[in-house]
């Protein structure tokens, strides 16, 4: 049996970020921004927020740009293990291979790109008191459940009338249930021999609904939480834009004292203005965040809007739209529901037939009017 006291978190960061390409062919998925921070960077708070003080990152081909971007924990005063996995095998393969660094301790684990509104603190103080309550059985497992339209793209659970799961299927074309797996799980130690029991499915991964499902068919009791409030899967450009207007949505506005902003200029809601931004002669209209040295003259930012850090925005009208950093934008008449990747830049030029002229990087998506 394993500690009570959950003090580590096992965060799988591994993922290529197919859907979100071009974005992710140069940048790690789960360090895509979310109102101006990396969405992976939620996820941990969210843990060390739970109490969570160790945390192992599952790492793939774009770990040296995460081990970069987290360091070793300290800012958040954690400690943080970085976990190579050769090649995407699957979420239990990610436990397998993470088996030295998690010991015999209870653990949550969390996928890297998932946004919730929800803390984690009540579900794993739960997990401790129920794991206590030997009347009901050994409980070796809790899932976080959350009620979907259509779950065929997901892990999807069968809850019995007493809130124990009794079935899991990864990905169904005819799903069992409406219940979707969040991407929150606890587990105990006996995880390990589930995770070694199982073998590769259609997919050619270790499946962690067939891990969870090796513990149920062992007689483990497995049980769930379900998600108060909004998730949403970052993977692609729509959901990660809605994710970033529901986060803006709790912003609170401050303006860093280095920022510079003219008498011509108007700021109007809840805005963030980052250390040395200038702005002039724009309108701003929160929710907006404006990152550090980002530079905006004679524009307008309406709601919904992340501008990273060292961006340049010139007689530019723009909304709803994230742009990451170093981005530059000029003349540009109605920008909306746009996600912009790293150093993009977008010029407005005049040929004599009033042709658009373009270049473009793989998997680009550009919709004209």
């Amino acid at each position: 049996m394993g500690s009570l006291n959950i003090v580590k978190g096992l965060i799988l960061s591994g993922g290529a970020g197919t859907r979100l390409r071009p974005i992710t062919h140069t940048s790690a998925k789960q360090l895509v921004p979310i109102a101006n921070k990396p969405i992976l960077f939620y996820g941990i708070e969210r843990l060390v927020d739970a109490g969570v003080t160790e945390i192992g990152i599952v790492i793939g081909e774009t770990g040296d740009e995460i081990r970069a971007a987290v360091g070793n924990g300290s800012r958040w005063g954690i400690s943080v293990t970085y976990l190579p996995q050769d090649a995407p095998l699957g979420l239990a393969h990610c436990v397998l291979i993470a088996r030295e660094f998690l010991g015999d301790e209870d653990f949550v684990m969390y996928l890297g790109d998932n946004m919730l509104e929800q803390d984690l603190a009540g579900m794993i103080d739960r997990f401790r008191s129920d794991r206590l309550d030997t009347d009901a059985g050994p409980l070796d497992c809790r899932i976080l459940l959350k009620k979907v339209d259509d779950p065929r793209s997901f892990g999807v659970a069968v809850v019995d009338e007493h809130g124990v799961v009794s079935g899991l299927v990864e990905k169904p074309a005819d799903p069992p249930s409406g219940l979707a797996l969040v991407g929150v799980y606890l587990f105990t130690p006996a995880i390990h021999d589930a995770v070694q029991a199982i073998t590769p499915s259609g997919r050619g991964e270790l499946e962690i609904t067939d891990a969870i499902q090796w513990l149920i068919d062992d007689g483990r009791r497995v049980d769930h939480d379900t998600l108060d409030g909004w998730w949403i899967d970052t993977g692609k450009k729509d959901p990660l834009l809605e994710c970033n207007r529901l986060v803006l949505d709790t912003l609170t506005s401050s303006v860093d004292p280095t920022a510079e902003i003219d008498d011509a200029s108007t700021i109007d809601g809840p805005v963030v203005v980052g250390p040395g931004a200038v702005i002039t002669e724009s309108t701003i209209t929160g929710p907006t965040v404006i990152g550090a040295r980002a530079v905006v003259t004679g524009s307008v930012i309406a709601p919904h809007t992340a501008i990273g850090d060292d961006c340049i925005i010139t007689d530019t009208s723009i909304g709803d739209s994230v742009l990451l950093r170093g981005c530059t934008v000029d003349g540009a008449s109605s920008i909306t529901a746009s996600l912009f990747g790293r150093g993009s830049v977008v010029v407005r030029t005049t040929t004599a037939d009033g042709a658009t002229t373009m270049m473009l990087g793989d998997d680009s998506i550009v919709e004209l009017p």
